[in-house]
């Protein structure tokens, strides 16, 4: 069965032009996939045979640095890359300037697979020059329009400051250092979903539902919008100052609580016929659910919820991530909002797999393979994404519109 088969969508009309540059989520969102599919099983291989990748530091940081700087920012990339045109009107990234960054990105990753054999001034040059040239790319239109999105540059800009504090972790051997910088870049991409998702999960929730002649009105609750910003925001700032504490507990059962009432108010439950609104209802989901989690670490020393970083990491990130990407792809190519069955597998195959190894500690014994398993979820998710996207995101448009 072919790609187009498995989409839904006969590709018989498709121009075959190679357009992988020619619009900034589409070489993003195909690399996100593809390291998706390498560092995970890179990572098992790692986790089983007790390699060291990284100079100075336990190997599990390889994994957490990879996982937030090469996969997450990746997709950020193919984000923002796509977005700000659209927020500002201003004309798409693409060409030269778009190979260049896909080419420093790339780099990052190779040397982050060499760490142990090159210098640390090379990892550092490299790594750190790609989100600096994101900001470069994106702040000339954003500020020109004078765009009420132009602090994503700052969250840009900050998450640039962690990498640039793990990278000195590795220069001294800081153990705690590299710790608490991969801890605060998570606790930032949870607040761009929180205030990412609160945009485009009711929206595209409501559109959906009009398209199928529904009438709903998703009530605007921007006191409780706020509370979710500020909740989510002050549980990473607490982390920063007393990660584990009494006071981050309660902050994370504030967050849950708040979450999930924001969530229950999306209609969710309207949208089983539609799986590419309902991933994106499971992947805002893990966001009560790991604070929660969390709370119940921190607050219960309940054993079992000890992995809650992983429904935040391999839950909402990578949820939200194959959500908007599946989707986006659609819309700037000129497709139907619909996908296919091997998407709605796909989505599946991933929750599965952030049920497994969210609760591995539940299997005792067999925690390495229950690990192994959610590993295995984890690679059909992707696997079937980059059949099914990969000719959407090489291929032009087919309705023949630039990008």
């Amino acid at each position: 069965m072919d790609a187009a088969t498995l989409s839904g969508r006969s590709s018989a009309c498709q121009p075959r032009r190679f357009a992988l540059f020619e619009y900034g989520f589409r070489p993003f969102f195909l690399l996100a996939g593809v390291y998706a599919l390498v560092s995970v099983p890179a990572w098992l291989w790692i986790y089983t045979h007790g390699a060291t990748m990284l100079p100075g530091v336990a190997p599990q940081f390889w994994h957490g640095h990879e996982m937030i700087y090469g996969f997450a920012a990746a997709a950020i990339a193919g984000f923002l890359l796509t977005a700000v045109p659209s927020w500002t009107g201003a004309r798409g990234f693409g060409g030269r300037p778009l190979i260049l960054l896909t080419l420093l990105w790339i780099a990052g990753r190779v040397v982050f697979f060499a760490g142990d054999r090159v210098p640390i001034w090379l990892i550092a040059l490299v790594e750190l020059s790609f989100l600096p040239a994101i900001m470069l790319m994106l702040a000339p239109p954003l500020l020109r329009a004078r765009n009420r999105n132009t602090p994503m540059l700052f969250v840009l800009g900050v998450l640039w400051l962690v990498d640039a504090a793990f990278v000195s972790a590795l220069r001294f051997g800081d153990q705690v250092l590299a710790q608490d910088a991969l801890h605060l870049a998570i606790n930032i991409i949870l607040v761009l979903v929180t205030v990412i998702g609160g945009r485009i999960v009711p929206s595209f929730t409501a559109n959906a539902l009009r398209r199928r002649g529904e009438t709903v009105e998703l009530a605007a609750r921007p006191l409780l919008d706020r509370t979710v910003i500020g909740l989510t925001i002050a549980v990473a700032a607490v982390d920063l100052a007393a990660r584990n504490s009494l006071a981050s507990g309660v902050l994370a059962a504030a967050a849950a609580i708040a979450h999930a009432w924001r969530l229950s108010g999306w209609y969710g439950h309207k949208t089983l016929r539609e799986p590419i609104v309902w991933a994106l209802h499971i992947g805002y989901a893990w966001l009560p659910i790991g604070f929660a989690l969390k709370a119940l670490w921190l607050l219960g020393d309940v054993s079992w919820a000890a992995l809650w970083l992983h429904a935040f990491t391999m839950g909402a990130f990578a949820t939200m991530i194959l959500a908007v990407t599946t989707r986006a792809s659609l819309g700037h190519t000129g497709r139907p909002l619909v996908v296919g069955r091997a998407i709605a597998i796909a989505y599946i195959a991933l929750t599965a797999g952030v049920v497994v190894r969210v609760l591995a500690l539940v299997a005792g014994d067999a925690y390495r393979y229950a690990v192994t398993v959610a590993g295995g979820l984890w690679c059909v998710a992707f696997a079937l994404y980059l059949i099914v996207y990969a000719p959407i995101l090489i291929r032009p448009r087919v309705d023949g519109k630039p990008g």
